[in-house]
């Protein structure tokens, strides 16, 4: 093989395509948090941040920040540890997938770890937690249990 075919190998790399990109991002979290990492780079969307900012408002995390680099961004996620370095996130599962989406109504919103943890749904009025949707009385897609 020439020249050519490792030109043509490093523009199919680059053109790869993700089919679950919030799977990637709950992935990159916890690797982060196993390597006890101060912080972990996403490439950004509106659903990703969204998904921080929930995050951030159960105090999973310590913060997000959005970073333009003129592409589509990144989203630079700053995780949280307690005294010793003890983690915040002890688990994240990724729940509805491409291949299998899961909907619950208001009244069957699931209770993670007997309410230490939170199931985030994505709702028609935005992403929130589990307990939010069910006090709004809101049924939609659960995303991921993170406790």
């Amino acid at each position: 093989m020439g020249a050519g075919a490792d030109a043509f190998q490093s523009t199919v790399e680059l053109r790869m395509s993700m089919t679950d990109p919030i799977a990637d991002m709950l992935t990159r979290i916890r690797n982060a948090n196993q390597a006890l990492l101060d912080k972990v780079d996403i490439p950004a969307s509106r659903h990703k941040v969204e998904l921080a900012k929930v995050l951030k408002a159960e105090g999973f995390i310590r913060a997000y920040k959005l970073i333009d680099d003129n592409k589509q961004g990144v989203l630079r996620v700053y995780l949280k540890f307690g005294p010793g370095t003890e983690r915040v996130i002890l688990g994240l599962r990724r729940v509805s997938r491409p291949g299998l989406r899961v909907y619950r109504q208001a009244r069957q919103m699931p209770n993670v770890m007997s309410g230490m943890g939170v199931a985030i749904v994505s709702t028609s009025q935005g992403l929130m937690t589990g307990r939010a949707a069910r006090q709004r009385s809101l049924g939609g897609e659960v995303l991921c249990y993170v406790w």
